[in-house]
């Protein structure tokens, strides 16, 4: 595909900003990963120093965590653009206003060249009414723009192709679960190359537990806390966003740290890690079923990656579905294939590179074969 030759692509995180310049073959020139506070962007000194050995740049590519139902694809950033996305902060507070602070930044140092904005909830903008809609009134849903969106979009779509090409099949054959289990947590159900189910939904607490959110919870416990304990909005959002999860069940928001106190016989520790696979192998279940039926399971993030024992307990459970992994291969690096000889369905471990998503999608967007425009409609 053509495009720019040097092009830096921005992933906005809750606490960090990952810097990497890609060249017109996505090899990687420069790298550099700034620290910032919640909604700021980073240091500007750091940010001016990266940039000056970084080089010439002919494009900008920037991960933007909401699209909500005003962008359904990549986009060109404007004054108007930024409008529309500060809209919508209050739905993904972590990361939003972190991503747009920095894409306000960079404009300022990198005056004239162009910068994209890449959706995390885009890659579900496919899905299906029955996977997108929640059953509340028409009046509400209508009015609000009230449906799942879906999260980690870049990621599932990379990873869902790049699975793929390593297992050598057409994406249009295939019925693929990713799982991106990181800090933040959640699986796509991807038909054909399309996800038609995901975990998270109209932010991203719904579905997973994760490092420090919930994931979904009864919502009449939140009633509940609210009216009959007299906790606020606020401090409900913080609860859940900032005090549950992995950290909430035993202390530890690092899924290695738990690990270790579980195999050192800490209950609370093997609590959080039976409740986390608990949930994550009923997600994938419900994920195939969403596809009737399943091909390839796809680990990818910093848990997905790295942690061949989650990997394991996980694949443990599913063998009912044909998950059956090698466990010399789990235990090996790098993309790869970790199925046991005639499993019906392949386990793929792939590394997440939402930079190299970011970057296909700026150059569809530069040569006129992406643009954005309206999400599907509300339902």
């Amino acid at each position: 595909m053509t495009g720019p030759g040097r092009m830096l692509v921005v992933n906005a995180g809750s606490s960090s900003v990952k810097l990497r310049v890609l060249d017109g073959q996505d090899r990687l020139l420069a790298s550099r990963d700034l620290n910032t506070a919640a909604g700021q962007a980073p240091d500007d000194k750091e940010l001016a120093g990266f940039l000056s050995e970084a080089g010439a740049l002919d494009a900008v590519g920037h991960r933007v965590v909401h699209g909500g139902n005003l962008f359904s694809k990549p986009v060109l950033l404007d004054p108007t653009v930024f409008e529309r996305l500060e809209s919508l902060a209050d739905l993904a507070p972590l990361h939003q206003a972190t991503a747009l602070a920095a894409a306000r930044n960079l404009g300022q140092h990198l005056p004239g060249v162009p910068a994209v904005a890449c959706f995390d909830t885009a890659f579900h903008a496919s899905l299906p009414a029955a996977a997108a809609v929640y059953a509340l009134p028409l009046d509400l849903r209508k009015r609000f723009g009230i449906r799942r969106f879906g999260f980690h979009g870049l990621s599932h779509s990379y990873a869902s192709r790049r699975c793929a090409e390593l297992l050598g099949r057409p994406l249009e054959k295939l019925r693929i679960v990713t799982c991106h289990l990181g800090s933040g947590a959640s699986l796509a159900a991807v038909a054909a190359g399309r996800s038609v189910d995901t975990t998270m939904g109209f932010t991203p607490l719904e579905g997973l537990v994760m490092a420090t959110r919930s994931g979904s919870i009864d919502p009449g416990l939140l009633l509940w806390l609210a009216d009959r304990r007299g906790i606020s909005a606020s401090d409900l959002l913080e609860i859940l966003e900032r005090r549950s999860g992995l950290l909430g069940l035993c202390g530890k928001s690092d899924m290695r740290e738990v690990l270790a106190a579980a195999r050192t016989g800490d209950s609370d520790a093997k609590l959080a890690l039976d409740a986390y696979v608990h949930r994550l192998r009923a997600s994938i279940a419900s994920m195939a079923a969403a596809m009737n039926g399943l091909d390839a399971l796809v680990f990818t993030g910093g848990v997905g990656e790295n942690s061949m024992e989650v990997r394991r307990i996980t694949a443990d459970g599913l063998a009912f579905l044909g998950v059956r992994i090698e466990p010399t291969a789990n235990e090996s690096t790098g993309d790869r294939d970790i199925s046991q000889t005639g499993a019906s369905v392949r386990t793929v471990i792939v590394a997440a590179r939402e930079d190299l998503e970011i970057a296909r999608e700026v150059r569809l967007v530069l040569s006129g074969e992406g643009a954005g425009g309206p999400a599907s409609e509300h339902f």
